[in-house]
């Protein structure tokens, strides 16, 4: 190869390596144009997404006290229901507790009068929290008469051997009678109306079962209601009958409220 062919491969290396040179640096630059731009852009989607969690933020923040009463008002809700299901739940044990007392009470009534029942002179029911004994008029006394009669008192003692043992329950006793006026003169002179026979016989039924029954007195009521509260016509005999009669009702104990009267003066040392 002569000397002027090596001159001129040695003349073009330069350029050669100017040009690598030059087209590396471009390249370069362009990817370091592209780094910067996806980096740019990373850093406004970074700055765009905290701005977003910012306002988020801020609106948490705003939202959080109103939130916050809302949580404490739902748990204060809730700790409200829980506490009337506690309280319905004992209610209603209660009842079935009263319901078993009563059905109980009931089903020995009707066996202490079973054969009365049978004949169609007393009759037991049982509604409401309460039960009723509807006896009539011929079982406990004779003819017009207040005074109990021996088979009243013999019927009377099998009632009260079941009352006295019922402490949770007011008895009243209450009289009825049919709405014919009372004529017979002796009868007359004792009672002057069938409010006053009612009356009368109430109360006698109410001294029996205290005085030979030991029913508890303050567990006993007297009322008299002569023909004001029929439960038949008194159109017939039957209805009539039927009307005059001796209720013992069993009621839920009276809760009177006792007066809180003020300690009496104590008295000035002379």
């Amino acid at each position: 190869m002569s000397d002027e062919s090596q001159q001129g491969k040695s003349s073009k290396l330069p350029w050669l390596l100017w040009l690598l040179t030059l087209a590396g640096a471009i390249a370069a630059a362009w990817w370091v144009n592209q780094r910067l731009e996806q980096l740019t852009q990373n850093q406004k989607e970074a700055v765009d997404a905290v701005g977003v969690a910012t306002r988020r933020a801020s609106d948490c923040e705003t939202k959080l006290p109103p939130l916050e009463q809302q949580i404490a008002a739902l748990t204060a809700e809730r700790d409200e229901l829980k506490t009337r299901t506690s309280e319905l739940s004992t209610t209603l044990v209660q009842r079935e507790e009263e319901l078993a007392r009563l059905t109980a009470t009931s089903k020995s009534l009707e066996d202490k009068l079973a054969a009365e029942i049978k004949r169609g002179d007393v009759k037991v029911t049982q509604s409401e929290g309460r039960i009723q004994v509807d006896l009539l008029d011929k079982v406990l006394f004779d003819s017009a008469q207040a005074e109990v009669s021996p088979r009243g008192e013999e019927v009377l003692t099998r009632l009260g051997g079941i009352l006295q043992g019922i402490e949770d329950r007011q008895i009243q006793i209450s009289g009825h009678t049919d709405d014919a006026p009372i004529t017979l003169p002796d009868l007359k002179a004792k009672f002057a109306t069938n409010w006053e026979l009612s009356t009368a016989r109430a109360v006698n039924v109410v001294r029996f079962l205290s005085e030979k029954a030991q029913v508890k007195p303050a567990r006993l009521v007297a009322a008299g209601y002569g023909p004001y509260r029929p439960i038949a016509t008194n159109v017939t005999p039957r209805g009539r009958a039927a009307n005059r009669r001796i209720e013992v009702l069993l009621l839920p104990p009276l809760q009177a409220k006792k007066a809180q009267l003020p300690p009496p003066p104590v008295p000035e040392k002379k």
